[in-house]
């Protein structure tokens, strides 16, 4: 059985954090979230990391995990940018990105394999990988057996401002009802609460399970949501703020029976930047980590 791949969400530009955070370092030995996410896919077993950036940051980008993870992991990168789509649609002077399921799109050519799918600057943990690995042994690449890692969202909250989760209704079977994108969520007063379609602060339980765009799929997964994306832009490419999301592609497959999506329960405290000022937590975990032996001091040595 081939091993499966990693598929890294890298071509966000960053707005609320102020900078390309995806190559920002966090420890004193230059080790950036993304460093950790690909030391624990290979020791989970996977065999190729696929980055989804964009052309102007591929310089820097290379320059910075190719002397790494050379020799250790195949490595190929695919570019995300606004006009990577059918041409009918272009010339709507569009500036910002089409969103997570446009960007996953990008690798359909690039993997073959069950693969997995992350953000950049994300911190998951070792379980994240390794239960997704168990899951690919079991799963036939041809089928429709999708996994995702749910989070608990107590754990995934930045003390700093809001964030953006994919809430998740689970039934008894530990399969996915649905997931919706709630692109605000804070912490107010001590209670988490988030925004919803009218703009009002509507509580949620600090209990609820959540995405963090940690998937599981096979290959089919591509035949699917590259129909949908043109069905997408049908209807929104003169919509300069539309953006098609893997959750979307998601909920359609499990609307309509075409595809199960079983959840993977991960306690883990996730940590990431979605501010400047998350920078110092995530630099104090790190170091913790690594002094705890949780990871060696030098990743790639």
């Amino acid at each position: 059985m081939s091993k499966p791949t990693l598929v890294i969400l890298a071509a966000g530009v960053g707005s609320r954090y102020g900078g390309l955070k995806q190559l920002d370092t966090f420890s004193e030995q230059g080790d950036t979230i993304l460093d950790f996410s690909i030391y624990d896919a290979i020791q989970a077993g996977f065999g190729k990391v696929v980055f989804i950036i964009r052309k102007s940051i591929e310089k820097d980008f290379k320059g910075f995990f190719a002397p790494k993870l050379e020799g250790k992991i195949d490595v190929e990168y695919v570019f995300q940018e606004v006009d990577n789509i059918p041409e009918k649609f272009k010339g709507q002077g569009r500036e910002k990105p089409w969103g997570t399921g446009h960007a996953l799109l990008m690798a359909k050519d690039a993997v073959n394999e069950n693969f997995a799918v992350i953000n950049a600057d994300d911190f998951y943990g070792r379980e994240a990988f390794q239960g997704l690995a168990d899951e690919f042994k079991k799963t036939d690449k041809n089928s429709t057996n999708f996994n995702m890692m749910g989070y608990v969202l107590k754990n995934t909250i930045s003390e700093h401002g809001f964030v953006s989760r994919g809430e998740c209704f689970v039934d008894d079977e530990a399969l996915l009802t649905g997931i919706t994108e709630r692109t605000h969520i804070e912490k107010i007063d001590g209670a988490l609460k988030f925004k919803n379609d009218q703009e009002e602060l509507v509580p949620i339980s600090e209990e609820t399970i959540v995405s963090m765009n940690c998937f599981g799929f096979t290959p089919k997964y591509f035949d699917i949501s590259s129909s949908m994306f043109e069905a997408f832009l049908e209807e929104n490419y003169k919509e300069p703020k539309a953006e098609f999301f893997i959750p979307s592609v998601i909920n359609h497959v499990i609307t309509n029976k075409t595809a199960s999506l079983k959840v993977l329960k991960s306690n883990a405290r996730w940590f990431g930047v979605t501010y400047k000022e998350d920078k110092a937590y995530v630099q104090a975990e790190i170091q913790k980590l690594k002094e705890e032996g949780v990871y060696p001091k030098f990743l790639w040595k």
